[in-house]
């Protein structure tokens, strides 16, 4: 094996371990060695991603396809990382459009439409993507995500019957996928059964709990001052509605919380503290860090998830206010 070869293999050794700068080390390494290798490339976008550097992901994957027009697997990472987090969806499609040129197997196929259908999902084509879900290749398929993901485009298109038999296949295969049981939950839930629901949300939890904070979260002041400027930069009425609002920050929602049933993924939560001897009532902010790591994806991006966090749950306590003008209102509760 030539000197190249052994840092890309470490390197992506390395990277499905977790460890991104390990990986990125490794690919720094095979740069020196070949500076228009498309793989090299691919790599330094795959543990930037990681690093949660999404801006210098999209970079590193655009200049390996620019080594290598045919590059498939770099046209995917980064149209993965252009609909989630970043919902930049019309480049996303055109980068899957590109892929589907390349697309060899069912399961290339099925990537490419699986990233169309999102795309189209988050630019609110729901009728196209349901025109997609019908050209989806029908397995079976080795790798066990692929009933999840397929699960989760019926359930986002509301295809509820199709959606439990591909989530139902995605927990069997692998009972310890946070992603499966919790979309488990969400169509126990749409069924009204509160129950078995509630255990799905249960052991999501649980698994979202000891799962490795990724590379680039922050320490857990750091995440506070985020959280403070966030709240400093809200539009002043609705700023005015939480001025006196006591904060915590917390991981995640606690169990206890679940069984009442609250979302076990929920990024902000206001509540009122029950009534003091005095007879004021005390407004609680509670901010869970690992749900929001989980929604961003990348350091550079917390802020912004979070005003949008605040501002939807914000519109909906103090619905019955008028927080702007009526369009303004309008678009904080969509």
């Amino acid at each position: 094996m030539d000197q190249l070869s052994a840092h890309l293999d470490r390197g992506w050794d390395l990277a499905q371990r977790g460890d991104a700068l390990g990986a990125e080390s490794c690919a720094r390494r095979a740069l020196e060695i070949d500076a228009d290798s498309p793989e090299v490339h691919n790599l330094l976008g795959f543990s930037a991603a990681m690093n949660g550097e999404l801006e210098d992901a999209i970079e590193h994957y655009k200049h390996a396809i620019a080594l290598d027009e045919s590059y498939f697997e770099a046209m995917l990472n980064a149209a993965e990382i252009l609909i989630s987090p970043m919902g930049e969806y019309q480049e996303a499609l055109t980068m899957i459009g590109d892929a589907l040129d390349y697309a060899e197997t069912d399961e290339e196929t099925t990537d490419c439409l699986l990233f169309q259908i999102d795309a189209l999902v988050g630019l609110n084509k729901k009728d196209e993507a349901k025109k997609l879900l019908e050209r989806l290749p029908k397995g079976p398929f080795a790798n066990p995500n692929y009933p999840f993901l397929i699960g989760r485009s019926h359930y986002e298109l509301e295809n509820f019957t199709e959606a439990w038999e591909h989530i139902e296949e995605a927990v069997k295969r692998d009972p310890e996928s946070a992603d499966a049981l919790y979309y488990k939950g969400l169509l126990l839930d749409d069924r009204g059964d509160r129950r078995g629901a509630t255990d799905c949300f249960l052991r999501s939890r649980m698994i979202d709990a000891v799962r490795p904070p990724p590379p680039w979260s922050p320490k857990p002041e750091d995440f506070a001052a985020i959280v403070k400027t966030v709240l400093a930069k809200l539009e002043p009425t609705l700023a005015t509605m939480v001025s006196e609002a006591e904060v915590f920050v917390v991981d995640l929602p606690g169990a206890e919380l679940v069984v009442d049933g609250v979302d076990p993924r929920s990024i902000v939560i206001l509540d009122r503290a029950p009534t003091e001897p005095d007879g004021v009532d005390r407004l609680r902010i509670f901010v869970y860090q690992r749900s929001i790591e989980l929604a961003a994806g990348g350091r550079e991006r917390m802020e912004a998830e979070l005003m949008s966090a605040f501002e939807r749950e914000i519109a909906n306590v103090f619905a019955d206010r008028q927080p702007t003008a009526p369009q303004e209102k309008e678009r904080l509760l969509n």
